[in-house]
């Protein structure tokens, strides 16, 4: 480690490191301001300074690579496998059929909710729980008489919630401790030993939502003919060749649809507003229907009528429309079509999908799609090639909520992929095997019993947070042997004037503002090299410290590019930004101070 020099003018520290310190602070500045302000994928930029730390000779090849051959991004990737198996086998919908029922109440029906999404995401990864439970809520809302908008938002609040009451909740929690490892060459900790903190504050975050959040939500149900349903967009051709041509609207069998309504015929460069019944289409007519989404399959069903594209032709889509999929997906922060016109972004070559359908803030977007200027949280209907679904497992730039045509799960394995799952956790709970062989033999056993194919289980495995967790270690251990760690930490304690008690809430700070700019796993893995540091030169326990870290890293709940389970809640909760501010910023407070209250009471923060 690089000699250093404290120097004390005014009561602050001026520390001065080599060359090789100021690269890897330069580094780290550099990753977090790319990460907070640009679209490029967090595991390309975790890998660039992966290689300019390995090139530069900072930290050896061996030490760069460390991190992929980490135990807790191992568990990691094996537990997406476990998420699978469950996921595929229709585990899920056998206790959500079990739980949900017909309560009378928003408060009625958020009491049904949070109990299996708790114990869901407190051993499955969210993401495949709120996605499961998306579609299911949604149809459940309508029967019900509920808006599903007061309810979106806390299914993704009592996933976030139920990640963090077991080390396998969430794979910012697995790789925590897979570093804490390393670093300290501790046995690190078990898989219930942050439940102390975790189920207090959880416990409370439910309280909190089942009190403010029925009144705080907004009813975005609309109380006319189109109740509860989530309105799109919908533009279609009249196909020049097709029977259609010539035709009125009533001839053409347009005017008395069930689920939809023709609002307006764009013809060249001329608008029909108002469509009567008599008005007699013509090819290339590009005709704008609102309804809802269920409803578009039926429409694509009329002979003569083809989805819309920006050039006004439609043949390559047309074809061997029995192998394509309509497909339901939020437009996630880090889809390169985001700020573009959907004609501009080249969508149907870029994607292999053409867009049927545009959401916002759970209204429809009128006009032509192809000026339709995308966002993050925007929810399409595409009609996609097969392929897409598989690809964007590997590059979200989408968030699939619900593929229309997707496998049937096997519901016959449901009890068994249950009953693995349950081993798994109380093999490695009681100690017989370690958390990393016990998730390994559950994903094989999840594979060679046919809870998910093979396939399925490449398919979940999510490349981008694997790299970027496994990329993250190298800056994690720069930041430890250059000595840039104990520089940072030797300010925070003189920040906090040797205060225990403000340390901890410094470190509880940093992460969460990290969380909100970065992703979690990489805020959390920057944080650790330094809070231990921090505990060691203060003489501290670091075990709080750690679980503060852990806590902070999952608590995001102030918008809904925080996390990914608040996107795909964002479009089919029918949500404006302003929603989660209102609701997720007293949340992240309430649950702040929930957690150092809980650390602070249940912890001795001095050795």
């Amino acid at each position: 480690m690089p000699s250093l020099l404290f120097a004390e003018r005014n009561n602050t520290w001026i520390d001065i490191v080599d060359w090789q310190g100021w690269l890897t602070l330069f580094l780290t500045v550099s990753a977090l301001l790319i990460l907070a302000s640009t679209r490029i994928g967090p595991h390309l930029v975790m890998m660039a300074v992966l290689t300019v730390l390995s090139t530069f000779g900072i930290i050896s090849p061996g030490e760069a690579l460390a991190g992929f051959s980490n135990p807790g991004l191992l568990t990691v990737a094996a537990m997406f496998v476990v998420a699978a198996g469950v996921h595929q086998s229709g585990g899920v919908d056998l206790l959500v059929n079990k739980a949900l029922g017909h309560p009378r109440s928003v408060r009625g029906a958020l009491s049904r909710i949070v109990l299996p999404v708790t114990l869901f995401s407190a051993f499955l990864n969210n993401t495949p729980v709120v996605a499961t439970m998306i579609p299911a809520v949604n149809a459940w809302a309508r029967k019900i008489n509920v808006p599903a908008s007061k309810l979106m938002i806390p299914l993704s609040y009592t996933a976030i919630l139920g990640g963090t009451l077991t080390l396998i909740g969430t794979s910012t929690n697995l790789v925590i401790n897979g570093q804490y490892q390393d670093l300290t060459g501790e046995a690190g900790f078990s898989l219930f030993a942050i439940t102390a903190v975790g189920l207090p504050v959880a416990l409370l975050g439910i309280a909190f939502i089942w009190i403010f959040f029925p009144s705080w939500l907004p009813d975005r149900s609309e109380k006319q003919a189109f109740a509860n349903m989530r309105e799109f967009t919908l533009e279609v051709t009249v196909a020049p060749d097709g029977p259609l041509v010539g035709k009125t609207v009533a001839e053409a069998g347009l005017r008395h649809l069930k689920r939809i309504y023709l609002v307006e015929i764009e013809r060249q460069d001329s608008i029909v507003t108002a469509v009567s019944s008599e008005e007699i289409l013509r090819g290339h007519d590009r005709l704008v229907f609102a309804g809802d989404t269920q409803a578009i399959s039926d429409l694509l069903r009329i002979n003569g009528i083809v989805p819309s594209v920006e050039n006004g032709h439609s043949e390559a889509l047309t074809k061997n429309r029995p192998e394509r999929c309509l497909v339901e997906a939020v437009v996630s922060p880090h889809c390169s079509a985001v700020g573009l016109a959907i004609r501009d972004a080249r969508f149907r070559d870029r994607y292999g999908a053409a867009v049927l359908a545009v959401a916002r803030g759970g209204e429809r977007l009128k006009g032509n799609l192809g000026t339709i200027e995308l966002k993050p949280g925007d929810t399409l209907l595409l009609e996609a090639r097969p392929a897409f679904v598989s690809r964007q497992r590997y590059n979200k730039d989408f968030l699939l909520i619900n593929d229309l045509d997707e496998e049937t799960p096997r519901h016959d394995k449901a009890y068994l992929s249950w009953g693995i799952l349950i081993s798994l956790v109380l093999a490695a709970g009681i100690g017989w095997i370690s958390m990393l062989n016990a998730s390994l033999i559950g994903a094989g056993l999840m594979i060679l019993t046919g809870c998910c194919s093979a396939s399925q289980a490449e398919k979940s495995l999510d490349l981008t947070v694997i790299i970027t967790i496994g990329a993250s270690f190298a800056l994690g251990n720069a930041l430890l042997q250059t000595g840039v760690a104990s520089i940072l930490a030797q300010n925070i304690v003189e920040l906090s004037h040797g205060h225990a008690w403000l340390m901890l809430i410094l470190t509880y700070l940093a992460v969460s503002l990290l969380t909100e700019t970065i992703t979690n796993n990489a805020a959390a893995i920057l944080m650790l090299p330094i809070v231990l540091e921090v505990t060691e030169t203060a003489q501290l326990n670091n075990e709080p410290f750690v679980f503060a870290i852990m806590m902070a890293a999952s608590a995001s709940f102030a918008t809904p590019l925080g996390y990914q389970t608040n996107l795909m809640v964002y479009g089919p909760g029918g949500y404006r930004f302003h929603d989660f501010l209102k609701v997720g910023v007293p949340m992240n407070l309430f649950i702040g101070l929930a957690t150092l209250a809980v650390l602070l009471l249940g912890w001795p923060l001095a050795r």
